[in-house]
């Protein structure tokens, strides 16, 4: 009884120090008893030439960790590590016949000093690539998601910036923020997590200011009715840092989508323009027509004739009025690039009393 209730404690500090650094690292126990037993079994098994013939039973509630062998019953033995003649067979379990597998519990000075060193390596060497996968994880689960981080560090020469999100830490590069944005430590800051890549360094999450995903997010979060799903975002076309068109429709005629997305007294758009720094939008509806919606794309100028150009593939010929032009193309054509980009069609304009003025490729 002293040597079954001796292994029993040796078994419950074991997962007592499983759990520990799960509290500790945030690793889940499961995960590390995985490991751990995987490498137990790989170690086992080179004693008994490489074969698939060890096994391990994990139950931490009853601080159980059994190890032993799976042989079949054999006339006569051909692998020794395979199988097991009928008379040491019984040994094991009094009913064994031939074609019957048994299982030899190992006892533990025959793997205790192969678990202890294995359990070693996992939890001390290899407690990065739990902690990796773990982080992979994470990430790959907030993928296209809107996280917050904490500003750790900026780095004065590059002017990338370091944030904290989560137990991680991510660099927001200075190509995927705003134009002019300043940052200051422990500031937080909303990011779009663009991907998730595996890296010999560990997983790399790329975050960005700059993606469209972001302002799509941040109306999300901030529109009752998007995320309820009244409100359908169908499109988003972004200058980061400058402006951004967002083309809505609702599902509810009850419900205007403009409206919804601006917020009383312009507070709900007010909080996405001052997360972005200052950043125009323009909120524009959806239709299946596209000629309606290439006209109201072109917001804020006034639209005349939208007309489909039957020689090439999604292009149109948009009329406005002569006072309306500059501000149908806007500085540098942004106005109407951002417009075809949103409905994905091509737009030439021209004032009402002149020529067609190609302004999108």
């Amino acid at each position: 009884m002293a040597r079954k209730s001796t292994k029993k404690n040796e078994n419950k500090e074991f997962f007592e120090a499983i759990l520990m650094l799960e509290q500790e690292r945030g690793i889940p126990a499961d995960y590390l008893l995985e490991k751990v037993c995987a490498a137990i079994i790989t170690s086992v098994r080179r004693e008994y030439g490489g074969e698939d013939v060890v096994f391990v039973d994990c139950n931490p509630e009853e601080y159980k960790l059994r190890v032993y062998l799976r042989k079949q019953v054999v006339e006569e033995v051909e692998n020794e590590f395979t199988d097991i003649l009928q008379e040491e067979a019984v040994k094991y379990n009094k009913k064994a016949l031939v074609g019957d597998f048994v299982e030899i519990p190992l006892e533990t000075k025959q793997f205790g000093r192969i678990a202890a060193t294995t359990a070693k390596n996992v939890i001390r060497g290899d407690i990065h690539d739990a902690e990796r996968g773990l982080m992979l994880r994470e990430f790959e689960s907030k993928q296209k998601e809107l996280v917050t981080g904490k500003v750790q560090s900026i780095d004065p020469q590059t002017g990338n910036v370091t944030l904290e999100i989560g137990k991680a830490t991510v660099v927001l590069p200075k190509s995927r923020q705003l134009p002019n944005e300043t940052f200051t430590e422990n500031q937080l800051v909303k990011v779009y997590i663009e991907g998730v890549k595996d890296t010999p360094k560990g997983p790399k999450a790329m975050i960005s200011r700059t993606h469209s995903g972001l302002v799509r997010r941040l109306f999300e979060t901030e529109v009752p009715e998007i995320y309820d799903g009244i409100v359908e975002i169908k499109a988003v076309s972004r200058e980061a840092g400058s402006r951004t068109k967002i083309a809505v429709v609702s599902k509810d005629e009850n419900v205007d989508p403009i409206g919804a997305c601006i917020g009383p007294k312009g507070s709900r758009v007010g909080t996405i323009v001052e997360a972005l720094g200052g950043e125009k939008i323009d909120i524009v509806i959806y239709d299946e027509d596209p000629t309606k919606f290439i006209a109201a794309a072109l917001a804020p100028a006034d639209v005349l004739l939208v007309e489909v150009d039957e020689e090439r593939e999604k292009a149109c010929h948009v009329t406005v009025p002569d006072t309306q032009l500059s501000l149908a193309i806007g500085n540098k054509g942004q106005n109407v690039s951002l417009a075809a980009r949103l409905t994905g069609w091509k737009i030439d304009i021209k004032p009402e009393s002149g020529f067609y003025i190609p302004q999108s490729k």
